[in-house]
């Protein structure tokens, strides 16, 4: 006697037991049908475990789509659709005559690009007709070898990220080493936080007001220490810059432009109101402290010494959101290299007067199609290698100083600084989207997955 691999054995022998009624019978026709929907379940609990696993790892909804329609097909499922929002997945699967139709939330909303890849490699090595136990034990083993960065690490990355986003925002040598201690600090409060299953909101404002304490202390502590004059006060926001979430925002744009408007409208409306929970915070502990958001003039290195420090601050500050996004060491360095050849190409580009909207999509679009490259050749999606890329072209500073602006009255400032703001980031997102476009045939043309087989009238 043969068990069919995709069954548990005790469900197997129900359905054997089953499968002993009379062919010519209305009971035995209607046993058939719950041995098919037993199978069919436990199939469809597999794939929605996939789907429920990649949310939570902070993948598109698209992402989510494929891998679980990939999956559900090598499993035998004949049609597989889901309705994918940024925190629940319903999925309805047909097979055999049957449907089973199931919702699954995931309140545990993050980022682990590192996941993401691993769960990629899963739904590659899925192969038709693969059993359900296997591919159980390839999760089981994606996420048994899932390895977060330690704490230390964490901050290490998040102070040397924020201190290479101060010097890209014209931060002074002494304003990079404050806003890395500020930022690695802020940052380990955060990790501890979100460990503990904390509200985000909450988190953000909490993190923000921390971070920025911490810096003008630092200062007021040198200028009573040393008698020295302080100019330079726009560091303070570059030190909450680690707060500004470039995975979901980059991602919730990319989703307006494939119309996947149930995951992009909650997705975006995340993303925003950490930035305003942050923004209020920041605003909030400046006005408390007497402190100003803004700086006088720029730091500078002259001739082409610019260029290669801005190279070198965007590769510290790509690698570094590349290690907050979890990513494993080899997308770390392929980000962060692609991350500062663009980048100081459009630098240098936006010195000749060219409009600042305009060249940061084409970089993007740059950014996009190196990624593009690079995951062929390579284990990591493509998404784990442009994102960290092209967050370093966010305006973070500038979002935070337009709402800062705007809760001091300055509207007309503040109004024009958001609109700059706007552009930019839409920017970013038809870039990544346009090079998505180029490089991948499903994203060109869209297909219509009609009505299930096992509804339609012939």
């Amino acid at each position: 006697m043969t068990h069919d691999r995709g069954v548990p054995q005790d469900a197997q022998a129900h359905i054997e037991r089953q499968s002993s009624a009379p062919d010519d019978s209305h009971e035995g026709v209607s046993l058939r049908r719950l041995g098919e929907h037993n199978r069919l379940a436990y199939r469809s609990r597999t794939v929605l475990r996939l789907g429920r696993l990649l949310l939570g790892a902070g993948a598109s909804s698209y992402r989510v789509k494929t891998a679980m329609r990939k999956l559900a097909f090598d499993l035998g499922i004949q049609e597989h659709h889901a309705l994918v929002t940024m925190t629940e997945i319903a999925a309805s699967a047909y097979s055999h005559g049957t449907f089973r139709t199931e919702v699954v939330e995931e309140r545990a909303i993050g980022v682990n690009a590192d996941l993401i890849d691993r769960l990629n490699r899963v739904v590659k090595q899925s192969y038709p007709g693969i059993a359900v136990e296997e591919v159980e034990e390839l999760l089981n083993q994606a996420l048994a070898a899932k390895k977060a960065y330690p704490l230390w690490a964490s901050a290490l990355a998040s102070g040397l990220g924020c201190a290479g986003f101060a010097f890209l925002n014209g931060g002074s040598p002494l304003q990079m080493l404050l806003v890395f201690i500020a930022a690695g600090l802020g940052q380990a409060l955060r990790t501890k936080l979100l460990r503990r299953k904390i509200n985000h909101f909450g988190v953000w404002a909490l993190c923000a007001a921390t971070s920025a304490a911490i810096y003008v202390g630092c200062f007021y502590f040198l200028d009573i220490a040393t008698s020295m004059s302080i100019a330079h006060h726009g560091g303070v926001v570059a030190s909450i810059l680690y707060l500004v979430p470039g995975w979901p925002l980059v991602t919730a744009i990319i989703e307006i432009i494939r119309l996947d408007l149930s995951a992009a409208i909650p997705r975006l409306t995340y993303a925003s109101m950490l930035l305003l929970a942050a923004g209020a915070s920041l605003w909030i502990t400046t006005l408390i402290l007497s402190w100003s958001v803004s700086d006088a003039a720029a730091y500078t290195l002259p001739g082409y010494w610019q260029y290669l420090a801005v190279f070198l601050a965007s590769f510290v500050a790509a690698y570094a959101f590349a290690v907050l996004f979890s990513c494993q060491a080899r997308a770390c360095f392929a980000a962060a290299l692609t991350g500062a050849i663009v980048n100081t190409a459009r630098f240098y580009v936006l010195h000749l007067g060219l409009p600042r909207q305009a060249v940061t999509a084409a970089a993007a679009l740059l950014v996009g199609l190196c990624a593009a490259w690079i995951a062929a050749k390579t284990r990591h999606t493509r998404i784990s290698l442009s994102v960290p890329a092209a967050v370093i072209m966010l305006p973070g500073a500038a979002i935070y100083q337009s709402l800062a602006a705007l809760n001091s009255g300055e509207n007309q400032v503040a109004l024009e600084a958001f609109g700059s703001v706007l552009f930019t980031v839409l920017a970013i997102g038809v870039g990544l989207a346009l090079a998505r476009l180029m490089t991948d045939k499903k994203w060109r043309v869209e297909q219509q997955p009609g009505l299930p087989k096992v509804w339609r009238v012939d």
